[in-house]
């Protein structure tokens, strides 16, 4: 597909801002893994998402993350370009948690286009507002919520993603999105597999009950 189709407002946009955006773009393929933005010091442009999935997480000093958001087909991330947003004073990492498919969309070209366009300055502001958003939600989780309520909502949230309740994932990769230890996930993961909620084996955790989850969750 072409990028036109993943940009909801080309049709908004002069032929020639079309074509200055087009001329920016940089098409990429990255593995699971792959980092693709170190922090504010780079000014890596923005990613455009046309396969694959996206992690964006902090690190504290100590080296833990903790994961802000995911971004999935179609979704825009301009904490990439930090660089053209003054107002970001805080480091974000981008690394794919898939294998990708993405555009990169120069910082300086989108800046200018933000100055032209009114409707790319509007869309800009909604995405932005949308991922505070997001991180106004997880500080909330981690101030108000207990890790057993946190390690269930992701549990579920990771359902949802991949389709499926039997989840490929290990109990370093749960502690690395919430911030927190394995040995702690590694003990909230055990608490619930003696509720009955889920089975744990080497490598997975296949949820047994999502009720009972949900209520956890939602407690």
């Amino acid at each position: 597909m072409e990028f036109s189709e993943y940009f909801p407002i080309w049709d908004q946009l002069t032929p020639g801002q079309r074509e200055t955006l087009s001329g920016s773009l940089v098409s990429r393929s990255v593995k699971n893994g792959a980092v693709l933005h170190g922090g504010g010091r780079d000014c890596t442009g923005l990613l455009l998402v046309k396969s694959g999935q996206l992690r964006a997480f902090i690190l504290s000093r100590e080296g833990r993350e903790v994961t802000l958001y995911r971004l999935f087909d179609r979704d825009l991330c301009l904490f990439s370009a930090s660089c053209i947003m003054r107002s970001i004073q805080f480091d974000v990492t981008i690394a794919a948690e898939k294998d990708t498919e993405l555009w990169v969309i120069s910082a300086e070209a989108y800046k200018e286009l933000m100055e032209q366009s009114a409707a790319a300055a509007n869309y800009t502001n909604e995405i932005m507002a949308a991922r505070f958003s997001e991180v106004m939600w997880l500080i909330e989780q981690v101030m108000w919520n207990s890790m057993d309520r946190r390690v269930a909502a992701f549990l579920l949230e990771e359902a949802a993603i991949e389709g499926a309740n039997r989840l490929s994932i290990t109990h370093e990769t749960i502690a690395n999105h919430l911030g927190t230890h394995r040995e702690v996930v590694t003990r909230m993961l055990r608490y619930l597999q003696g509720e009955g909620m889920v089975r744990l084996s080497r490598g997975t955790v296949e949820l047994l009950d999502v009720k009972k989850l949900s209520a956890l969750r939602d407690a």
